[in-house]
């Protein structure tokens, strides 16, 4: 991928804004994120062929103004302030067998916006999207359930744009859902949706949302329920059975490393989904790739603990996924086709549980 230094930089703006890719007022900054790519109402993206130009602006902040600072996170939230969009474009490092991105680098960009939404928010990163009340409580946010769908997977050096929001989720916490689309043509590739509950940090004890706490948010939630995916009949809601001794596939001995730990000292909740594929049969990885995924996260991971991955084949999946993917079942409308599997994250030795999930794969077919 083409990377344009620092002292070359007003060269790169001259020409592209002479070949007419940026509208008037649109600056180039060096920036610090990984890939993002902000785009204003006034950048003049919006008629350009998304391609090309990717690769000469991949390494930098895409911002309006007249000459200092790039865009700030603030900017990227939309219209109505209610959600925030942010885009990326997939490097070669977060590609894997199949020349597309995993589903561990669609999860941190997923973690990723969801936590630049929160600080454009003005809420803490210390303990992902604290609230002014939850800090001076000492409360922080864990998942309670991850749901991912993959339409379709983005190759290397492909855009994508995610879109996200939050909203509450009775007395017990609150969940965030995600979009993804392929810049280039606007499609829906993926979308997925969690569940959050809250945490006393010095007790680990899970703690009911106060009116309080609600305060701080809600003003920036839809005012309408809005759903990702769609609740009824959804696979995201199915209750995932435990799975025992006798499950069918082991990957024993697992160790968490040093980079596996996230803000809140624990395992961050990304490396257990690879922990998951461990287990899988090499068959399944070989000749079908994952089109969905649930994770319910039971407890913390620490550095220390030394984790077991189980998988077995889902005896009672039902044939496809329906009503949850919005078109997309051409992927799955051969039975055969389709694979599901149930999975176990545990701690070796005493056996307590840290994720219970479930998978579902497709036939891969030709790129």
């Amino acid at each position: 991928m083409l990377k344009v230094p620092c002292n070359m930089l007003n060269d790169q703006i001259q020409a592209i804004t002479q070949c007419g890719f940026m509208g008037r007022g649109s600056i180039l900054t060096c920036g610090h994120q990984r890939n993002a790519v902000v785009l204003d109402s006034g950048s003049g993206f919006g008629s350009l062929n998304k391609g090309p130009i990717m690769a000469v602006v991949s390494n930098w902040i895409v911002g309006s103004g007249t000459g200092s600072g790039s865009g700030t996170l603030a900017d990227r939230l939309t219209e109505d302030g209610l959600s925030y969009k942010e885009i990326f474009i997939v490097r070669c490092y977060e590609v894997g067998i199949n020349k597309t991105a995993t589903i561990e680098t669609i999860a941190n960009l997923l973690q990723e916006v969801g936590c630049n939404h929160a600080q454009s928010l003005g809420f803490s990163t210390d303990g992902f999207a604290t609230t002014p009340t939850m800090r001076k409580l000492h409360l922080i946010w864990v998942i309670a359930r991850m749901h991912i769908e993959i339409y379709k997977y983005p190759a290397w050096n492909e855009v994508v744009e995610i879109e996200t929001w939050f909203q509450g989720e009775g007395r017990i916490g609150t969940r965030r859902d995600w979009i993804l689309k392929d810049y280039a043509t606007d499609q829906v590739i993926g979308r997925a949706t969690s569940k959050w509950v809250m945490m006393n940090q010095d007790t680990r004890r899970l703690q009911k949302v106060s009116d309080d706490v609600r305060d701080d948010y809600l003003v920036y939630c839809p005012r309408e329920p809005r759903l990702a995916i769609p609740e009824e009949n959804s696979n995201s809601l199915r209750r995932i059975p435990k799975l025992e001794d006798t499950a069918e596939n082991f990957k024993r001995g697992l160790v968490p490393r040093r980079a596996d730990l996230d803000m809140n000292q624990h395992v961050n909740n990304v490396t257990n989904i690879g922990w998951v594929m461990e287990s899988l049969p090499q068959e399944v990885i070989d000749s079908h790739e994952l089109q969905a995924i649930t994770l319910d996260y039971r407890r913390e991971c620490h550095h220390n603990d030394v984790v077991d991955s189980l998988t077995s084949v889902d005896a009672k999946a039902v044939s496809k996924i329906e009503g949850t993917n919005y078109g997309s079942t051409a992927a799955t409308e051969n039975k055969e086709d389709l694979r599901q599997f149930l999975h176990l994250l545990r701690v070796s030795g005493d056996g307590l549980e840290i994720n219970r999930g479930r998978t579902e794969w497709r036939k891969k077919h030709a790129r």
